[in-house]
């Protein structure tokens, strides 16, 4: 493996020389980070876009009703300044490239809270519409739905849940004190606990005819989605599929069943909603999951050089939205994909850098926390630490079946399932002991990584019980393998600086070395949102 060379950025660094001036001292709440003219007008811009996405969900069907009905619907008054965290002493190329991509998906998340307060029984009141919605798992895979375009699927626990938590890291909070005050322990993985604690609370919109659950990454999400759809049943007659991936996904012998669990998946929705499946629309979305595929990897070979662009947390989010959420259903992806890939490789030509010196390539590896995700772009400004791709991303690498024949037709269901096996996270936390650990170590190698950052997610239990086996081949291959403690969604745990640390403490006494910007080593932001 290549050692990581350290690079140097030819520009001189522009504005605030110390981003903590800003971040530390609440300059933040008040004015813009300045980047120079040119990219300052630019953030300005796309801060007056992202509150014109928020104005516009404002006026929809339901809203206003939603804003007193729900708790979780405030935190998106925080929307502008998640994307400041995201943009951390960014410009040029990696600033547009994030706005580009986070805009989109702010516009996806907006778009699912409307529609979900649009169908909802206790706000827009849309029956009509309500009736054409198909309830799903945020964490799951919507291949299911690419042959019903007459159909919504509706990721309810998106705009719930797991958006809500990457706005005010103290959202969850409250769902997870009634979950527990109603018998769920308190060690099972937060985010399906809060889930069920939403669903116990009665703060989830309510709209459907029909919901289809999948067993995605572990028992907690199992325990979640049973609380749930009993709840969805016996209270609101809303009839509910459990989509079964098998644990093996990497073996042969079980893709026949996972292929037929996809064919019951959909005779069921044909069934109670009364509409047939449309072969030209998947194919068509067939075509748009492939091109997500080749253009992912395009973006991770470029990370791979000494210039990477497209990289962090919104690399992760984006590929969410796009791979898992949408699923090739939405044809407004390609263009934006188009215009991403041309940033990326203009700033590569232009070897455009996000800080004045890379010290460390690093891939990030296991669970990652929701409400501190913006440390990736603290680790590139503080320590010089790149991290260029984390596990969530590191999904499907082969095409599907994109032509409509009678022989890809009965493949278009083995494809579904290879789909549904690898939605984020499950395709590592399941499969076997290759996919977990000995794929880091290739992925290392082929992204000419020297150090791993590993999230270890206190409730979780799959990847805690490896602890061992990292550390013991991490020391063989000459990695640095930094160990980072959190409890995902759930600050009392581990807060925002007690994460930052653990990563601080590594930097300063195994690899002895000094921060490039002091300033934010240490951030007093557990008050911050």
């Amino acid at each position: 493996m290549k050692k990581a060379e350290t690079v140097y950025n030819s520009k001189k660094r522009k504005g605030d020389k110390q981003l903590g001036v800003l971040f530390n001292g609440g300059k933040v709440r008040r004015r813009r980070e300045w980047r120079g003219l040119k990219d300052t007008l630019y953030d300005f811009g796309r801060w007056l876009y992202l509150w014109g996405i928020m104005a516009d969900a404002s006026v929809s069907r339901g809203f206003v009703q939603g804003m007193f009905r729900y708790r979780w619907m405030a935190n998106y008054l925080a929307v502008p300044h998640m994307l400041d965290k995201f943009t951390m002493g960014m410009r040029d190329e990696p600033l547009r490239i994030t706005h580009t991509a986070m805009d989109f998906v702010v516009k996806d998340v907006a778009q699912c809270i409307k529609n979900s307060l649009r169908g909802d029984r206790r706000t827009g009141k849309d029956k009509a519409y309500s009736d054409t919605c198909v309830l799903t798992d945020e964490n799951a895979m919507t291949a299911f739905m690419m042959g019903f375009p007459m159909l919504n699927a509706i990721l309810r626990e998106v705009p719930c849940m797991f958006s809500a938590n990457l706005l005010n890291q103290y959202s969850a909070m409250h769902y997870l004190d009634v979950a527990q005050e109603h018998g769920i322990p308190g060690d099972v993985c937060p985010m399906p606990e809060a889930e069920a604690g939403m669903s116990i609370d009665d703060d989830f919109p309510v709209l459907g005819k029909i919901a289809v659950q999948v067993n995605t990454t572990c028992d907690g999400s199992l325990m979640g989605n049973g609380l749930i759809a009993k709840r969805l049943e016996r209270e609101y007659g809303i009839k509910t599929f459990q989509l079964v991936a098998p644990m093996r996904h990497k073996e042969e012998d079980v893709q026949e069943y996972a292929a037929q669990d996809i064919k019951n998946a959909i005779a069921f929705i044909e069934e109670n909603m009364g509409v047939k499946w449309d072969w030209k629309a998947y194919f068509e979305c067939a075509k748009r999951v492939n091109q997500t595929t080749r253009d992912r990897w395009e973006w991770l070979q470029i990370n791979s050089t000494n210039y990477p662009q497209f990289i962090g947390s919104v690399f992760s989010l984006y590929n969410d939205t796009n791979y898992m959420g949408n699923c090739g259903r939405s044809a407004a992806f390609p263009p934006i994909n188009e215009k991403i890939m041309k940033l990326v490789h203009q700033g590569y030509e232009r070897k455009t850098m996000m800080a004045p010196e890379y010290r460390h390539r690093c891939i990030v590896w296991g669970v990652q926390p929701q409400y501190v995700i913006d440390m990736l772009y603290w680790m590139v400004n503080c320590w010089g630490v790149v991290p260029l791709t984390d596990m969530l991303s590191m999904v499907i690498d082969k095409e599907i079946a994109e032509e409509d024949t009678p022989e890809n037709r009965e493949q278009a269901y083995y494809d579904m399932a290879y789909l549904n096996e690898n939605m984020i996270m499950r395709n590592r936390t399941h499969g076997g002991y290759k996919v977990l650990v000995d794929e880091l170590w290739e992925l290392c190698e082929r992204m000419n990584a020297d150090m791993v950052m590993m999230w270890e997610h206190m409730s979780c239990k799959a990847l805690t019980g490896m602890h061992g086996q990292f550390e013991e081949q991490a020391r063989e291959r000459g990695i640095h393998l930094v160990w980072v403690c959190h409890d995902l969604c759930d600050p009392r745990v581990y807060t925002r600086q007690a994460i930052r640390d653990q990563f601080n403490e590594y930097m300063r006494t195994v690899m002895r070395e000094e921060p490039l910007d002091p300033s934010i080593e240490v951030q007093p932001d557990d008050n911050a949102w």
